[in-house]
């Protein structure tokens, strides 16, 4: 029913950037936020930005400034400009989308990509 599909991510050195994007597809009336998390091996999932329908976001501490979330709502499809990357940051990266769609709300994943920071 519904689709996320990620890209962008890739392998980079320290203080690099990279760009995610995350397309939405399917029947999809209405998105109440968007989200990015992201897991490294041997650790649980944790969210890293999200973005409302409202425009309203939130960070964790540990990207704070060095991360920002942005939305094109027009085409369902949220970004990640990550700068100043350090290799903590190294983890695959989900986004996540909390839709309204023919059965109703209901909250979805992509499939992941991967943010590898190394020298």
């Amino acid at each position: 029913q519904v689709q996320l599909v990620e890209s962008g991510g890739g392998l980079v050195q320290p203080g690099g950037s990279l760009r995610l994007s995350c397309a939405a597809s399917g029947s999809i009336f209405g998105i109440y936020a968007m989200a990015w998390y992201r897991q490294a091996p041997g650790k649980q999932r944790e969210l890293v930005a999200i973005i409302t329908s409202g425009g309203s976001t939130n960070y964790a501490d540990s990207v704070k400034g060095r991360f920002t979330i942005s939305r094109d709502n027009a085409k369902n499809t949220v970004y990640l400009q990550m700068n100043s990357l350090k290799p903590e940051d190294t983890a695959v990266y989900y986004c996540n989308a909390d839709v309204i769609g023919l059965l109703g709300r209901g909250d979805y994943w992509g499939q992941g990509t991967q943010v590898t920071v190394s020298s």
